[in-house]
C-alpha cells in the first residue's frame, strides 16, 4: 500500500508541475498589457485569474496538514480586483508565490499522510481528496489562462501541445522524440 500511495504523491506532484509549466507557456506569450485584457465586463483577465490562484494556493497549502484550507486572513473577493498600478512583475510574483506554497506542502508529504484528514471550509477531506480537489481547480484555471492567451494572441499563438493539423506527424515520431510543447508529452495537458 505504501508503494501505491508514494506513486500517487509522485503523480500529483508531476501534474502540479505540468500545470505550472502550461500556464507559464501561455503567460509568456502575452505582452504586458494583454495580461489585463477581459473578453467582456463579466470575464476575468489572466492577471485576475493568477491573483485568484495565488490566493487559493496560499490558503489551501499553508499549514496544509494542520489548519483549515480556508485561512481566516484570506479575502477571496479581493482576488478579483486589480489596481491600475498592477504590473507583469506583480502577476508573476503572485504566480511564483502561490506555486511555492503548493510545492512546499506537497513535497513534504509522505505516503502515510495521504489518508490523513484535513479540512477545507470546515469540511473534512482526506489528503488525497484535498489534492485532487486542488488539481482539478488549478487545471480549470490554467485552462482559462491558455484559452485567453490563445484568443488574445490569435494567429501569433504558439501551440503548447500538438499543433492543429500535426497529430499524424506527431504520432509517427518515436516516443523518445515526442515533445509537443514546453512541458513535454506528459504534463497534464490533452
Amino acid at each position: 500500500m505504501t508503494e501505491l500511495l508514494q506513486h500517487y504523491l509522485e503523480e500529483a506532484r508531476r501534474q502540479f508541475r505540468g500545470y505550472k509549466r502550461l500556464g507559464e507557456g501561455a503567460i509568456a506569450q502575452l505582452r504586458d498589457e494583454e495580461l489585463f485584457v477581459t473578453l467582456d465586463p463579466e470575464s476575468n483577465s489572466v492577471a485576475i485569474i493568477v491573483k485568484h490562484l495565488a490566493g487559493n494556493m496560499r490558503s489551501r497549502f499553508t499549514d496544509f496538514l494542520t489548519s483549515d484550507g480556508e485561512k481566516p486572513d484570506r479575502h477571496r473577493d479581493q482576488e478579483f480586483e486589480l489596481s491600475s498600478a498592477t504590473t507583469r512583475a506583480d502577476v508573476m510574483r503572485w504566480w511564483e508565490s502561490g506555486w511555492a506554497c503548493v510545492f512546499s506542502a506537497i513535497e513534504a508529504l509522505r505516503p502515510e499522510d495521504v489518508q490523513r484528514t484535513v479540512t477545507i471550509r470546515g469540511e473534512p477531506h482526506t489528503v488525497l481528496q484535498a489534492i485532487n480537489r486542488q488539481l482539478a481547480h488549478y487545471a480549470y484555471h490554467v485552462g482559462q489562462i491558455v484559452f485567453l492567451a490563445k484568443h488574445i494572441r490569435s494567429k501569433d499563438w504558439k501551440s503548447l501541445s500538438i499543433p492543429r493539423g500535426k497529430s499524424e506527424e506527431f504520432n509517427r515520431k518515436p516516443v523518445a522524440e515526442r515533445k509537443p510543447g514546453p512541458s513535454g508529452p506528459r504534463a497534464g495537458q490533452a
